[in-house]
């Protein structure tokens, strides 16, 4: 039998068998205490049981976790601090339907709730489904690990095995082999002991987070150039070029292919090393279930190392070692070999999750044999342990404002079972109706996601280019594409965090609020990383208006609108109008944000910046640890990456910003950088010291824009703490948000006349009771007001009765 190549190996492989003195075994039973809050279960009628690494499961040494054990021949208690587990030796763990959890009972210490072996676990707020191929809002979901019951379980008993070579095999016979977590309302220890079991997330490339381009079509090398050249004549960056079906010639009889299509693309390797150089990454759509085709040029190699001797298409089946050695080496060595970056892998069958789940994992895992290149794929869900193997995929999508709705519900049921990863088609892929509002709302939702892929089918009529629309819509998405990379910094060091922590980098708003998970209007919000909140927009505005009448829960504290800097007191709902280039973006008091300085003659580029802004928002002190290492190389497992601490020391017209890098390796980022620093809400600082090192600077470049006094730091070493100490008299900008200065900018724009408005105005903001103001709008009548208007007053009135 073939074996797999070294770097698949399974290195830690020992460590999926627990420790002897956390496992209590019996005849047909073997219970595991894992940790407080976690349990391992096991029954089988042969008394054989698990301690290789499956699918879902890659470690379970955890450290010895202290438990109280009582038994007698008859009976088991274990305790923890969470938990009672009661059962009844050697007993099958299901009861009867009357009484399920007659042999085996779960309880949640100090409160009324317990879990029995199928439990419905009604209060599980989900996880993410396998995909959204063809949905228009409505969505398969599968288990999350979140609940209000405070526990959750999951199912390994069908899980395929690990052998140590990395080769996938199925167990010798039946069992039950269940995880239970139970956590009470202490969900970050169930999300640590979910990561440890079955394995950190992914630190993605850094240029994953940039803006992708996904277009259904026939590209030839000129028409990828043209391409290229319309974004970055424009200003706007791009970062990865995925190349659907098209790119490999299409033969009868299979979907498959390898073999770059020579009349669209006639020298590939010119074609990507273009791409790399205007530093754009490149990712090939592929799915070789389809069989390997006799004019593949290297079919014969492929069938020799595969051990093939039948001839024709040959069937692909994974789960053979020589033909899933043969498909790396053969197929897609030489395409790594030319620089492809990453592989889309297209394989759409709902039915057979687990050549889909190996396909990932071989793919993902392929790239160990090079520690300069870091791991990433596309492809759909597996749903297990799908956080290994980033990013995810969700399919053909149509455009619709109902899909535009679904998506944050979809990222934020991806939290409850620890993806962050996923890519959505933003702007929908097919069918609906093109709509530039719906397109901007999309891309502005799409630049505060974990990933942003413009994507469409192959009709010139979808447009996904922002120069294709009006001059509004296009200046709109532009400015919101290149907001996307410069947050790459902060992205970067979020999803750092992430892959530390499993700390999802979207967080929903029901997790320190689970009332809000059943309020339509504010469930879809989300915490985007650590110092940033979104209430996505996802519905059409009011055209009279020519606002999005939007309403917002802001969590307990003060925040920030991110773009205007409007304050806002937190725990309370709002009624905001937003216009079109506006988005519901919310900093925190103390809120600090790195955002990459763009360079216009090197746009696309994704790498730790040269030049680096640093938002700071008044009101508490503060510590930001920015991430950074090369981006795409796994060197910063070895220590080669750098921690610059941000500091923002806060006093009432006394505060100080230091910069100063405090962990890791120099020598991953550029030796010299600039800074702009941007205190926001902030008048002119009467006094400004800036130190770099312990070099006091006598010239200091300081100056006021808009509501923001600004400090730049020019060509500082990266090495050296920089301090900026600022104080004055009166310089924190309130700023706080009245609702009457919406209203005065949405009278201000309505084409009506001047004298009417000053009538509407006078109405509106006088202290008159809202019935009394409803009668004297109606009374504009006869003055001109045309009644669509004075029906928009009426419900903007009843917006401000909501306030």
């Amino acid at each position: 039998m073939a074996s797999l190549k070294p770097h698949f190996e399974i290195v830690d492989y020992d460590d999926a068998k627990s420790l002897d003195s956390a496992m209590i075994t019996g005849e047909k039973y073997r219970i595991t205490v894992l940790s407080d809050v976690l349990v391992r279960i096991e029954y089988s009628e042969t008394g054989t049981f698990e301690n290789r690494p499956t699918e879902l499961v890659k470690f379970r040494r955890f450290p010895m976790s202290k438990f109280l054990r009582k038994e007698d021949s008859q009976y088991l208690v274990i305790s923890t601090p969470y938990f009672k587990l009661e059962y009844t030796k050697n007993k099958p763990f299901y009861g009867s339907k009357v009484n399920p959890e007659q042999n085996l009972k779960i309880s949640l210490v100090n409160t009324d709730k317990f879990w029995y072996l199928d439990h419905p676990e009604a209060r599980n707020f989900k996880g993410a489904g396998y995909s959204l191929d063809n949905a228009d809002g409505g969505a398969n979901f599968g288990k999350g690990l979140y609940s209000t019951d405070g526990f959750v379980s999951l199912d390994d008993s069908e899980s395929l095995i690990f052998n140590k070579d990395g080769s996938l095999g199925r167990r010798s016979d039946k069992r039950i082999d269940t995880y239970i977590f139970l956590y009470r309302k202490d969900f970050g220890f169930c999300l640590r002991d979910y990561f440890k079991l079955t394995g950190k997330p992914a630190l993605i490339p850094r240029y994953a987070l940039g803006v992708w381009w996904n277009k259904d079509y026939p590209y030839t090398k000129s028409e990828l150039e043209e391409l290229v050249w319309n974004f970055n004549k424009r200003g706007i960056p791009l970062s990865v070029i995925l190349l659907s079906k098209y790119w490999h010639i299409i033969y009868e009889k299979t979907y498959s292919g390898f073999t770059f299509n020579y009349e669209l693309l006639d020298n590939p390797k010119q074609m990507i090393d273009y791409l790399h150089e205007k530093k754009i990454k490149i990712g090939l759509n592929i799915d070789p279930t389809g069989g390997i085709h006799p004019d593949e040029i290297s079919y014969e190699r492929f069938r020799a190392k595969a051990g093939i001797t039948e001839t024709g298409i040959i069937p692909f089946n994974i789960f053979n070692r020589g033909i899933l050695t043969a498909y790396l080496d053969e197929l897609i060595k030489p395409l790594n070999s030319i620089g492809v970056d990453f592989y889309w892998i297209d394989y759409y069958n709902p039915k057979d999750l687990l050549t889909l789940r190996a396909l990932n994992h071989y793919h993902y895992m392929d790239y160990n044999i090079n520690s300069n290149k870091r791991g990433m794929i596309l492809s759909r869900n597996g749903m297990l342990a799908s956080h290994n193997y980033p990013v995810l995929y969700s399919g053909y999508t149509k455009v619709s404002w109902n899909n535009l709705n679904m998506i944050p519900e979809y990222n934020l049921t991806s939290s409850n079972i620890g993806i962050s990863w996923w890519s959505h088609d933003i702007g929908g892929y097919l069918d609906g109706i093109e709509d530039p509002e719906m397109y901007m709302r999309f891309i502005q939702l799409g630049a505060f996601s974990p990933i942003l892929r413009l994507s469409a089918a192959e009709s010139h009529y979808y447009k996904r280019e922002p120069w294709l629309w009006d001059a509004k819509t296009n200046s709109i998405v532009s400015d919101y594409l290149r907001m996307r990379h410069r947050l790459i910094p902060y992205i970067y060091t979020e999803g750092y965090k992430y892959h530390k922590t499993g700390l999802p980098l979207i967080q929903p708003v029901y997790y320190k609020y689970p009332e809000i998970y059943d309020e339509p209007l504010y469930k879809n919000e989300y915490y985007f990383g650590s110092e940033l909140f979104i209430s996505p927009i996802t519905s059409k505005k009011d055209l009279l208006m020519n606002r999005t009448v939007h309403r917002i829960f802001l969590p307990n504290g003060v925040w920030y609108d991110f773009k205007t800097g409007k304050k806002f007191i937190g725990g309370k709902r709002y009624v905001s109008f937003f216009k079109d280039e506006d988005y519901p973006v919310f900093a925190k008091k103390g809120t600090i944000v790195p955002l990459a300085v763009l360079e216009e003659d090197d746009i696309n580029n994704t790498d730790a910046p040269k030049k680096l802004e640093i938002q700071i928002f008044p009101g508490r002190s503060n510590t930001y640890k920015l991430y950074e290492d090369d981006g795409i190389s796994s060197l910063y497992k070895d220590g080669y990456y750098l921690i610059t601490d941000i500091d923002y020391n806060y006093q009432i017209n006394n505060f100080t910003a230091i910069i100063r890098p405090t962990e890791g390796k120099g020598g991953v980022t550029s030796p010299i950088r600039s800074y702009i620093v941007r205190f926001r809400n902030t008048r002119k600082a009467d006094e400004v010291i800036l130190y770099i090192g312990e070099d006091r600077q006598t010239n200091v470049k300081s100056y006021v824009d808009g509501n923001d006094f600004i400090v730049e730091v020019e060509k500082a070493s990266s090495t050296k703490q920089i301090s900026i100490n600022c104080k004055g008299t009166d310089i924190e900008i309130d700023a706080e948000r009245i609702i009457n200065e919406d209203i005065d900018t949405i009278i201000s724009d309505l084409q009506i006349k001047t004298s009417l408005k000053e009538e509407i105005a006078a109405i509106i903001f006088s202290d008159l009771e809202i019935k009394n103001k409803r009668i004297e709008i109606r009374k504009l009548r006869v003055k001109g007001l045309n009644r669509k208007y004075i029906r928009m007053f009426i419900k903007l009135l009843e917006y401000v009765a909501e306030i």
